[in-house]
Order: structure tokens, then C-alpha cells, then sequence
């Protein structure tokens, strides 16, 4: 098993988290005017245009622009935080020194670590291999940098066609969380399929197709050279600048609000839609199977929420009601197992507008109930989540992806042949 090593992201010693918070209209353009001429890596919001009045502002500062940061604000007046004051002190935590691996034994799959892309490609393939009356694996392409593409499904064998439940992770190659839940999921299916009676219905009934890695190329770049990578890897033969964000690349409302025509920012939509190889593999796999494939769940993080479509838009979805129940039982379910608070709603007025989104593409291809969780938690670790919060983390959200499989079984008999038109 491949061992972990220390990461430095380009050096973060000393580079920290700043936490601001615009509370009126001019402290909003005060601080995208300050940020639009620093380079600074966005955490919340995704970009400098997406900042609003009374809505938190997380973003990443080199250690050299760190004091002339702090004077500007203070100079404005505008309240922040340092939320971390050493960031590679907490990558290291997740990355070598520190990190809980060390202490585990390795003779067994430990899932409160987080994995690399060789070391989770392995599992699934063993997974494959140890429980073939539940587990099948398979490719549906490959990456920019020629990387297989895979997926597992889950589900008791069955002769007539079952409807699916689709679940991806790690779009964003630096939220680490996503794909250490896919794993969890799967763990969780197959050993509580015996004497979980909720898991056995759903696993009799439905088949889940479980994508544990999305930007495997980003993500193998967030453990070898990057730690906070987002994007793909594919080339831009007019810039220098590498990458896609693999969750503006759809075809629906593309490079609209909420995206970037640029290639060197973190919403760059690409070229065209389904210009990326990943992007492209999934919407191919999905609009073949969208007549069984009843549910859309794509992993995030962070901010603790839980989002259905519109993100493009301000306006409600046809199924507003039957979605936004099953939402609010999914939510409640989790809240049961700790106590931890999501908000839910649609993408665009929970979080931010954003166009060429997962949800939205899903939603306009006939899968009625398509949602994007955002994980733990709300700043304080962002993106480093440490490994200790890994098992809360995915026992919760297992149980609201549970609530809303279990809602699928018997969803609203007024919506079950139709599908919006956007």
C-alpha cells in the first residue's frame, strides 16, 4: 500500500484562511475590489463575483500577501478572521506528519483515513472481487491523462431491469471527504446488507452506481503536487493554465452566471460543454441508462448543506414539493445521528447561482430528484477536514442518502412519468 507523504502545496508554510464578512453593499464592492487585484484561492464563494452582502468570504492568502491583507481590511473597516493561521501545518495532518496512518494497522482497509487514487482503485477492485453477489465493477472511459474511469454498482443481481440511484465523489479534486464517503457507502451496503432490513430493501430493489473518484486526474494531482487542486487536468493551448471545473462543464445554461470563460480561474467552464473527458463519460453513461436512473447525488464540500436544482436560476422546479420533502426528510435524518444542522433548498438562493451544473444537467434529462451535498463543515477545517471527523461525517450523510433512496421506493405518484423541460 502506497505510503503518505508530506505535501507543500506550494509552500503554505504560513499562508492562512481568511474569514470576512461584507455586512452592506459597499463593504461587498470594497472587498471584491480588494480581492480582484490579489491572488488569493477562493474557498467560499467560488469567485470574487459570487461575494454578497452578510454571506461569509473564506479565501486562501500566501504568506506574503498575509499583512497587506489584514492592513486593507483594517483600513476599510471590514471584520474577518483568521480561521487557520498555518496551513501547512494542517495539510501535513492529512498528509504524513501527523496524520493517524501512521498509527493503524494495515492489515485491513482502514476507512477513516483518507486514500489515494491507487490506493482506492485497489479497494474497489477487491471489493469487486469479495462480493461478487452484490458488487460489479466497470470503466466508462477514460481521463484527460488517460486514467480508467470507475464505477462500481451495488445491488442484489436481479432479471428485470431495477431503477438506480447514481452517486459520484470527488468532482472537486480537493474535497477529500467526497470520495472517503463513496467508500464508506459501499462498506456500509455490503456489510449491513445481512441484518439491515432498510439496506437489503434498497439493494433488492434499487441498484447504486457508485463513483468514489469523478476528476481522478486532479485528484492524483491534490496528493502528489497540489493539496487544494479543484479542476481537471486537461491542457489549454492558449494558456498556461491547466484545468476545468468539472462541475461548470455541462451542457445546461453553460458558461452562463456562476462560471468563468477564463481558464485560469477555479470556475473556468471550458471550451465547450462536455469538453472534459470525465464530464463527458458520465453524461454519455447517464442519458443511456436515464430511463432506470431515478436519483442524482453528487458529493461536495463544504458548508454543510443540502442543494437541488435550479442552480442556474431563481425559480422553482416543477416537482418543487415532492423534492424539497425529500430533502427535508434526508436532512432530518442526518441531524438524528449528531446533531449537526444542513440548510436545504434549491442551488441558486441557498448557496450561489452557478451555471453548468451536475444537478441541473441531471434534472433536464428526465432524473427527477438530483441533489448536491456540501459536507462538514462550515470553515473552521474546510477542505482539511482531519481524519477524526471522517466516521461522524459519513455516518450521518449515509443515513440521509438512505432517507432519500428509501423515498424513491415510494415517491410521489404524480411525478413518476414526468420530467421537466428547461
Amino acid at each position: 500500500m502506497k505510503k503518505w507523504f508530506s505535501l507543500d502545496c506550494r509552500g503554505a508554510l504560513g499562508d492562512q484562511i481568511f474569514r470576512i464578512t461584507p455586512t452592506n453593499d459597499e463593504q461587498v464592492q470594497v472587498l471584491q475590489k480588494i480581492l480582484g487585484h490579489m491572488k488569493v484561492d477562493f474557498w467560499q464563494p467560488n469567485s470574487v463575483t459570487l461575494i454578497c452582502q452578510n454571506a461569509t468570504v473564506d479565501v486562501h492568502v500566501k504568506r506574503n500577501d498575509t499583512w497587506d491583507l489584514r492592513a486593507r481590511l483594517k483600513q476599510q473597516h471590514l471584520d474577518y478572521r483568521v480561521f487557520i493561521s498555518n496551513l501547512q501545518k494542517e495539510i501535513e495532518k492529512q498528509t504524513g506528519h501527523g496524520s493517524s496512518r501512521k498509527r493503524r494497522s494495515q492489515s485491513q482497509y482502514d476507512y477513516e483515513v483518507y486514500h489515494s487514487l491507487e490506493e482506492i482503485q485497489g479497494w474497489m477492485s477487491e471489493m469487486n472481487r469479495t462480493n461478487s453477489h452484490l458488487v460489479d465493477m466497470f470503466s466508462i472511459g477514460k481521463s484527460y491523462e488517460g486514467r480508467p474511469l470507475y464505477v462500481l454498482q451495488i445491488g442484489k443481481r436481479s432479471r428485470h431491469q431495477k431503477k438506480a440511484v447514481w452517486i459520484d465523489c470527488g468532482v472537486h479534486a480537493r474535497e477529500w471527504i467526497g470520495p472517503a464517503f463513496c467508500q464508506w457507502f459501499v462498506k456500509e451496503a455490503i456489510n449491513s446488507y445481512q441484518h439491515d432490513s432498510v439496506m437489503r430493501r434498497l439493494l433488492n430493489q434499487l441498484n447504486f452506481y457508485i463513483m468514489p473518484v469523478f476528476n481522478v486526474d486532479g485528484y492524483n494531482f491534490s496528493w502528489t503536487t497540489d493539496r487544494l487542486w479543484r479542476k481537471t487536468r486537461s491542457k489549454n493551448h492558449r494558456f498556461h493554465c491547466r484545468g476545468v471545473d468539472a462541475n461548470r462543464n455541462w451542457k445546461v445554461k453553460w458558461c452562463e452566471e456562476g462560471a468563468s470563460s477564463h481558464p485560469c480561474d477555479d470556475t473556468y467552464c471550458g471550451p465547450y460543454p462536455e469538453s472534459e473527458p470525465e464530464v463527458k463519460a458520465v453524461a454519455k453513461f447517464l442519458r443511456k441508462h436515464k430511463k432506470r436512473v431515478k436519483s442524482y447525488i453528487s458529493i461536495h464540500a463544504y458548508a454543510q448543506m443540502l442543494l437541488y436544482p435550479y442552480s442556474y436560476k431563481y425559480a422553482a422546479i416543477p416537482n418543487f414539493n415532492c423534492v424539497e420533502s425529500a430533502a427535508q426528510n434526508a436532512v432530518t435524518a442526518l441531524y438524528s445521528a449528531y446533531g449537526v444542522k444542513y440548510r436545504y433548498g434549491p442551488a441558486s438562493t441557498t448557496l450561489y447561482v452557478s451555471s453548468g451544473s451536475s444537478i441541473d444537467w441531471a434534472y433536464r434529462n428526465g432524473i427527477q430528484y438530483a441533489f448536491a451535498f456540501e459536507l462538514r463543515d462550515t470553515g473552521y477545517f474546510g477542505f482539511l477536514l482531519p481524519e477524526s471527523l471522517i466516521n461522524p461525517t459519513c455516518t450521518e450523510t449515509l443515513r440521509a442518502v438512505k432517507a432519500i433512496a428509501s423515498g424513491l421506493l415510494k415517491k410521489c405518484e404524480t411525478d413518476r412519468d414526468r420530467f421537466p423541460y428547461i
